[in-house]
């Protein structure tokens, strides 16, 4: 297992393979104040590349063409915040894309638990850290705790999918998650767009 750290780009010959795990870290949550600090993405085999943004997103084109080729699977957590915030901050629009949080909250309806930490606990038995959560990501340089945390956050991505894909289909919703992945994109554009805290199919 290692951390990869890059600044301001993935390498050029980062090889994903057919899906690929991808978080972020920002400033805060609010997509037109908080800026894009850190993507960290895994290919699924341990290890996991970390880009850092010390003064802004930049151009990141071996990042951009990986968030848009559509023949790699990308597995968030919250997929509505990181969708958004990649296509606010550099420009693209991800797809596909699958949503462990979405993926739990179709099948694991014994329980109100659905964040990252609770997942990684209740399906595979391993215990997140999640001590620099709200450190500063927007300082010149990230420290190795950052790093790893980082890290952690998509090393077990591919996982977790897994299991959950396997709870869908047995509960009969595989479907309809799709449905709601394929409508992602387009729940960042409503976002983006200042739609984020309307419903807008209620009467």
């Amino acid at each position: 297992m290692a951390n990869h750290l890059h600044e301001g780009d993935l390498p050029a010959g980062f090889d994903p393979g057919g899906a690929v795990a991808v978080d972020t870290e920002t400033m805060g949550l609010k997509l037109h104040r908080d800026r894009l600090c850190v993507v960290q993405v895994s290919a699924g085999d341990g290890d996991a590349h970390v880009v850092h943004f010390p003064h802004g997103p930049g151009e990141a084109p071996n990042l951009k063409a990986l968030m848009e080729d559509e023949r790699v699977l990308k597995i968030f957590h919250f997929a509505r915040f990181d969708v958004a915030v990649l296509q606010a901050n550099l420009g693209v629009a991800c797809r596909p894309v699958v949503c462990t949080k979405i993926a739990s909250k179709l099948a694991r309806t014994n329980t109100d638990k659905h964040g990252l930490k609770d997942l990684c606990r209740d399906l595979l038995g391993v215990e997140l850290s999640k001590q620099q959560q709200t450190s500063d990501w927007g300082a010149p340089g990230l420290t190795e705790e950052q790093v790893a945390y980082a890290a952690s956050d998509v090393l077990h991505l591919h996982a977790l999918w897994g299991r959950l894909e396997g709870l869908l289909e047995r509960e009969g919703r595989r479907r309809m998650a799709g449905a709601c992945f394929d409508f992602l994109p387009w729940q960042a554009t409503l976002d983006i767009a200042g739609w984020q805290d309307e419903d807008i199919f209620a009467h």
